[in-house]
């Protein structure tokens, strides 16, 4: 059975690309973040929490701030990349839920009421959709490059609050000269997959 997708498509989301290490700089528009919110906001989320938040670094002086919370080999490529996004978590998600989940408008209160409740179902959509969010740039003829290799603490005091926890650093933007790394191995489907 072949897959639904156009084989170019699923070449430009997940075959043929890669976490980019250099970039042009050919600038990354705010109507492309737009296009690309606009389509991977549809990537579904337990009961709908939609708990990523997007932190855009587009001024010299936050990029710096920025560039000071990366791991050390992070820090040139954080530097250089034409747009650069902080992904986190909002821990008080729940306070939307009467918006994005209005068919049951008491799960707020019902189900996340706890703060460690919330901080565990902001972690796993949020991560979710930060993985939609990286198909979206690839989707929009952009390079991604994720990066988890930072201070947390210290990203979230300079540029979040309590509130949000960090998941990661997306690199975006048209990708450079020797972009890519070699591509590393992938498990086969008969050792991820187990038939019950």
């Amino acid at each position: 059975m072949s897959l639904v997708l156009d084989p170019a498509a699923q070449d430009l989301l997940f075959r043929e690309a890669r976490t980019a290490n250099t970039f042009t700089d050919e600038p990354v528009t705010d109507e492309q973040v737009q296009a690309i919110y606009d389509l991977v906001k549809f990537g579904p989320t337990s009961m709908n929490q939609s708990p990523l938040r997007i932190t855009l670094v587009r001024s010299p002086e936050a990029r710096e701030r920025l560039v000071q919370h990366m791991a050390e080999g992070n820090q040139p490529k954080t530097a250089t990349a034409p747009l650069v996004a902080i992904l986190s978590a909002d821990n008080e998600f729940h306070e939307e839920l009467p918006t994005l989940f209005p068919h049951y408008p008491q799960a707020k209160d019902a189900f996340f009421a706890d703060r460690g409740v919330r901080e565990g179902n902001a972690a796993l959509n949020a991560a979710l959709q930060a993985a939609y969010f990286i198909i979206g740039v690839r989707a929009a003829g952009l390079a991604a490059g994720p990066m988890t290799g930072l201070d947390f603490a210290g990203v979230q005091k300079e540029f979040l609050d309590d509130d949000h926890t960090p998941l990661m650093v997306v690199n975006i933007g048209k990708p450079g000269e020797d972009a890519w790394f070699p591509r590393s191995p992938r498990l086969g489907f008969d050792e991820v997959v187990t038939t019950v």
